[in-house]
């Protein structure tokens, strides 16, 4: 799959019409690669031209900030800055919120100005504009999916309807676990606990979230985060639910539904 780097456009004097921001997850974990992916793929195929920073993309500072290093966190957003107006970036798509959220409400007060949308948000606005076209007979024709809210996307960016508008273009029955949008439950990686040991309790945020989900009698968790994917899988395998259940990036089916 060949994708441009900022590096190369800018050696041919070309510019992109967005930046997609690929993330640590997206880039280095094997299940999240595959997000990436799809949602290049999909990029690719509605022909929006698009780039990435390639090696001199680094990480947002996101879980160092939520961890308490603010220092570690301001000395990576100064890095990144300095790449993205260097290469005169305005407009930014990336597939994680946590990204996203830091991009697009942290960076401006250090010097970063930019509009930055999540995969979702993009892939609702292709759908009205008729540039993805869907299968008549797509694989998710008439099963059950149910959503997962992810922190960063909801409760702290209020997108709740994007990803539902997207999911419901592939002609599924959409359905709702008990606790969902402003009232969600975290997957239990946000704020950086991805990284740590668990805290004493009697069970898993990520455990019971996946129990929310399973209840409903999904066949497909859709989830519009690499976190959320992560927590949720390892839920799904912990039920030993594999066989009956997966858990997919909204990209992901939608990549597979396209005409």
């Amino acid at each position: 799959m060949h994708v441009n780097t900022m590096a190369e456009m800018a050696m041919n004097g070309e510019t992109p019409e967005v930046l997609f921001w690929v993330g640590c997850a997206g880039s280095f974990d094997q299940r999240a690669q595959k997000i990436t992916k799809a949602f290049a793929g999909i990029l690719s195929r509605v022909g929006i031209k698009y780039a990435i920073l390639g090696k001199e993309e680094a990480c947002t500072g996101d879980p160092a900030r939520r961890a308490g290093n603010e220092f570690l966190f301001q000395m990576m957003a100064y890095q990144n800055i300095q790449v993205l107006n260097g290469y005169g970036i305005q407009k930014i798509v990336t597939a994680c919120p946590h990204c996203f959220n830091t991009l697009k409400n942290e960076y401006p007060e250090l010097g970063g100005h930019y509009e930055v949308i999540h995969h979702t948000v993009l892939l609702q606005q292709l759908i009205d504009e008729g540039r993805i076209k869907m299968k008549e007979e797509g694989s998710f024709k008439g099963k059950k999916i149910v959503y997962h809210d992810s922190c960063y996307l909801g409760r702290a960016n209020d997108i709740y309807e994007a990803p539902r508008k997207v999911l419901e273009a592939l002609d599924a029955e959409l359905v709702e676990m008990k606790r969902c949008r402003s009232n969600g439950l975290c997957c239990g990686a946000g704020g950086a606990q991805m990284f740590k040991e668990d805290e004493p309790g009697n069970k898993r945020i990520n455990i019971e979230r996946t129990d929310e989900a399973l209840v409903t009698g999904a066949s497909f968790i859709a989830s519009a985060c690499p976190f959320c994917n992560t927590m949720l899988s390892d839920g799904v395998k912990n039920r030993e639910q594999e066989s009956g259940v997966s858990v997919l990036d909204i990209a992901e089916m939608i990549e597979a539904s396209m005409a």
